[in-house]
């Protein structure tokens, strides 16, 4: 490898030795593609993650802006970083929509690929068939940081549209919070009553952050 450059050698050890063979720097720099006449696309990388403390996770929430901050990424290379972050989240929810909906650990881990990078509030709603599959996840609404107003005539419309027979409600808390609000209970069971008047059954509501998630059939509030 002494006669490769720099910015080669995160490539060809991925291809000489496999991928578990990379750390999360080099694979970066391989995403990065190149440096600068100052600093190699593997040193880059390695600043990116001091300035995420060092965690994926925190490194995947940030936003194109954000990582052009660093002298030496440009809009071409954090696009590039943040498409490959969006492409593993979209791997993760395709994965859980072939599964049958049986415990809340099955869709809570589709809705935290869905919306743990978000930084506004979102409100979904999983549809399911009799089996309990995944009929679609439809976004209901989208607010600001701190809360979002989900209509739940609006849900029940879809639900009806789609043939669903159970649903389950989602939304995120940006702040990491996990602890459901009044106005999150009053909702839920808001649109608990109107689903049974059409024969809907709400299986959950499920709330997400960075932090994990929470469950109202879980915690015994369905």
């Amino acid at each position: 490898m002494k006669n490769w450059a720099s910015d080669d050698l995160p490539r060809e050890k991925f291809i000489l030795k496999g991928a578990s063979s990379i750390s999360h720097a080099e694979l970066l720099a391989i995403l990065i593609g190149s440096g600068t006449q100052k600093k190699s696309a593997l040193q880059l990388s390695r600043e990116l993650f001091v300035m995420a403390d060092n965690n994926l996770n925190i490194l995947s929430r940030k936003s194109i802006e954000e990582l052009q901050k660093l002298q030496g990424i440009g809009k071409a290379k954090a696009v590039a970083i943040a498409a490959a972050f969006e492409l593993g989240r979209r791997r993760e929810m395709a994965e859980a929509e072939k599964n049958i909906i049986k415990s809340s650990a099955d869709i809570a881990g589709y809705f935290q690929a869905f919306l743990k990078d978000r930084h506004a509030e979102l409100f979904l709603v999983a549809y399911l068939n009799r089996a309990n599959r995944l009929i679609r996840i439809e976004i209901i609404s989208e607010g600001g940081l701190t809360g979002t107003i989900a209509d739940p005539r609006i849900i029940l419309k879809k639900a009806i549209d789609l043939r669903a027979v159970n649903m389950v409600l989602c939304h995120n808390h940006p702040s990491g919070n996990l602890k459901p609000s009044k106005a999150d209970e009053d909702l839920t069971q808001k649109i608990i009553h109107g689903a049974a008047f059409i024969d809907i059954q709400v299986l959950d509501h499920i709330i997400v952050s960075h932090q994990g998630y929470f469950s109202f059939a879980d915690e015994g509030l369905i």
